[in-house]
């Protein structure tokens, strides 16, 4: 160790002597050069010390031959423990990590795969509505029961005005007239009807409800995001997020295909909100379902008027607008 540290102060003195020279001979660009060699050369013997061994004249000395402190081995030792236990504390979180991010690309895709199964779910629906063909149950439970003309119905067995009786519907057979008592009479059951419980936590900020609310739509329960959509524009009606909350709440009929429904939301927000910040894209949804619900010439009015309203708008709107008109031939029939 002694002889390292000689070594040490013999480089120093060296180095000061080069700097005296270089200064008295030399100009600063080879003193620039000097300096930086110089440097390179103790890091080097910095790095032969910390290993252990260095190399004079093309000798290793190994430090079992130097005479090193105990003190420093222990100092040493200590450091090289607790680098030890850094390193394997920085793999048990690396893992955990691991584990966490693949947990979450397994949620992504069971909630890619929930979409893309509701995708089609309402595609084959829309199908089947404008191809005029439903399965056996829907067509069961629209169509109407079958009644026997031969059959006679009480109360309607000739065609009438109403509060008549018929002569069929008061005769019986009966000869002694049947009197019930108050225990045989059936009870009248009286149903309460309570009003639904608000959805919204009421202790929080507008902005937090918005996002609650919101939070609905990204799990694909558009019945509780109607309600909660709704009670946000109820509750804060002049609040800067109520446009956005009630072409939300529109939306959610949309993506059910009760385009009446959406119909009646988008009109709302787009006479309330002209001017929020989904009033142009609320504009468009509006002309859509107009189209969708019959009423082409309207509808296409609301979507050619996208643009000469809402010049500013996004240009992803506006370049939907015009796949909008084009797809429903609306400027054929504006023309």
């Amino acid at each position: 160790m002694k002889l390292i540290l000689k070594l040490i102060v013999l480089k120093i003195i060296f180095v000061f002597n080069l700097f005296i020279i270089s200064n008295s001979f030399a100009d600063n660009h080879n003193i620039y050069e000097t300096l930086e060699i110089i440097k390179n050369d103790l890091k080097t013997l910095e790095r032969a010390v910390y290993s252990g061994s260095i190399e004079i004249e093309n000798k290793s000395i190994s430090s079992s031959d130097l005479v090193i402190d105990p003190n420093s081995e222990d100092v040493l030792t200590r450091h090289l423990l607790k680098l030890s236990e850094i390193e394997s504390q920085f793999k048990e979180l690396t893992n955990k990590f691991e584990e966490i991010n693949f947990k979450l690309d397994k949620l992504t895709n069971r909630l890619s795969k929930i979409q893309a199964d509701n995708q089609v779910r309402f595609q084959d629906i829309e199908s089947s509505f404008s191809s005029g063909t439903l399965n056996d149950s829907s067509s069961k439970l629209s169509s109407k029961p079958k009644i026997d003309e031969n059959k006679i119905l009480p109360g309607s067995s000739q065609p009438q005005d109403l509060g008549s009786i018929s002569y069929k519907d008061t005769e019986t057979s009966d000869t002694s007239q049947q009197i019930l008592s108050v225990e045989t009479t059936a009870t009248i059951v009286t149903e309460n009807f309570k009003s639904e419980d608000k959805i919204l936590p009421q202790d929080i900020s507008p902005e937090k409800q918005y996002e609650f609310a919101t939070s609905f739509l990204k799990v694909g329960d558009y019945n509780t995001a109607e309600r909660a959509f709704r009670e946000f524009v109820l509750s804060n009606i002049d609040h800067e997020l109520a446009g956005s909350a009630q072409y939300w709440y529109a939306e959610t009929f949309r993506i059910r295909q009760l385009y009446t429904d959406a119909a009646s939301a988008y009109l709302e927000g787009y006479q309330k909100y002209p001017k929020g910040k989904k009033a142009p894209i609320n504009l468009l949804k509006l002309g859509v379902s107009m189209v969708q619900i019959g009423e082409k010439e309207q509808g296409c009015k609301m979507i050619n008027g996208v643009k000469l309203q809402y010049p500013n708008a996004n240009q992803s709107v506006i370049q939907k607008a015009k796949y909008e008109s084009k797809k429903f031939e609306c400027i054929k029939q504006d023309s």
